[in-house]
């Protein structure tokens, strides 16, 4: 990565000492600082760490640093999220992050003029690109937990793909059995969706853990502000 090499001069230091503080040998920092170097996650992780920003940050700025373009395709913009092109037909998309500690803020704020003004954002790789808005949710609680392939843990990152309760009914079988963000006027929850009632307007909503502090309950589309199916998480 180009920008490495950028930020090691702005901070003053040789390779050598960057080599030394992330743990590799001078020529590995070397291969590190070319264009495209395939950097494993925990290096990339010190690196960042080293100077200070996320490793999200780390990969923005590299974007931003070369206006990155495969197949000659420039970046663009998707319902305010920014792309850019991949090879292979994949998209980098860097899209705005709603911390859990921001959330309810969000929520209260679909029902006033003014939106929070945060800037958190992270990026995700994109096999297909919905003609819809996207936003991502650090997810709160275990509820969603159940030691399987399918579970959002505590602290995860999902992406989720924006719907219309129109579509919900319109629809239901596409989004039966579908992991979904729900924006609701006081909070936002993560939750799978077993059942849309078309005629009373509901969804019923489950957890993956199946504990008995973890019914199930039934929700009433016309209380759900946004709803956005969930298409990638990070743990």
């Amino acid at each position: 990565m180009q920008i490495i090499k950028e930020l090691r001069k702005k901070k003053g230091v040789n390779q050598t000492h960057l080599a030394k503080a992330v743990g590799v040998s001078l020529r590995t920092i070397q291969t590190y600082e070319k264009k495209g170097a395939n950097i494993p996650s925990k290096r990339l992780a010190k690196i960042a760490s080293y100077f200070e920003i996320s490793v999200i940050e780390l990969q923005i700025r590299e974007l931003n640093e070369e206006e990155l373009t495969y197949g000659n395709q420039k970046p663009f913009d998707h319902f305010g999220s920014r792309c850019y092109p991949l090879d292979f037909g994949k998209t980098f998309m860097l899209v705005r992050l709603l911390l859990a500690e921001t959330q309810e803020e969000y929520a209260k704020s679909m029902n006033s003029s003014e939106e929070p003004e945060d800037t958190m954002k992270t990026g995700f790789v994109l096999e297909t690109l919905y003609d819809s808005s996207y936003l991502a949710f650090e997810i709160s609680g275990d509820s969603m937990n159940d030691g399987t392939i399918q579970s959002i843990p505590n602290k995860s990152i999902v992406l989720g793909v924006e719907h219309t309760a129109k579509e919900v009914l319109r629809n239901p079988e596409l989004f039966l059995d579908q992991t979904m963000v729900l924006v609701l006027c006081d909070r936002i929850t993560c939750k799978k969706i077993t059942e849309v009632d078309t005629n009373k307007k509901n969804i019923t909503c489950t957890n993956f853990r199946t504990s008995p502090e973890f019914n199930d309950f039934k929700l009433p589309l016309d209380e759900i502000v946004q709803l956005f199916k969930v298409v990638k998480k990070q743990l």
